[in-house]
């Protein structure tokens, strides 16, 4: 299915491309979260008197997610939980937790945005994760897991 973007996708395009896509990926996803309209002559001509506005709304989302990184870059994050004596948590900390904590510190940062490439922390110390602002711009952010007995 050939699409127009609204708005710029990663691993995509950006805005006012227009790509082909699978069906599905166009009706389940791109369609319903406003981020893409079918390549048809009337979205076209929508797209072409709406382009200046869509521009500005892309840039203003780039430079609040820049201002946010800013703050966020190098912020450290304590949890605590539970502990053996080796070090290893019972249970573990994962990004619904961070996000949490990230918020109560007064960031406003959606839990989806978390990066955690070994997947949820199981063990007391320094982690350093990614928090993806926009799809340009990436934070890095220090969790400090402290074990309790």
């Amino acid at each position: 299915m050939q699409i127009i973007l609204m708005e710029k996708v990663v691993n995509l395009g950006n805005l006012g491309d227009v790509v082909k896509v699978k069906d599905g990926y166009a009706r389940n996803f791109l369609i319903p979260q406003g981020k893409a309209k079918r390549a048809t002559d009337a979205n076209r001509a929508f797209f072409e008197e709406k382009r200046v506005e869509l521009e500005k709304a892309q840039a203003e989302k780039l430079a609040a997610a820049q201002a946010l990184a800013e703050k966020l870059e190098g912020t450290t994050v304590q949890i605590s939980r539970k502990a053996g004596v080796d070090g290893r948590l019972f249970g573990s900390v994962s990004n619904f937790d961070i996000a949490d904590a990230l918020i109560a510190q007064g960031f406003a940062v959606e839990r989806s945005s978390l990066r955690l490439p070994d997947g949820p922390i199981k063990a007391v110390g320094d982690t350093h994760i990614k928090v993806a602002l926009h799809s340009e711009i990436v934070a890095t952010v220090i969790v400090s897991v402290l074990g309790e007995n």
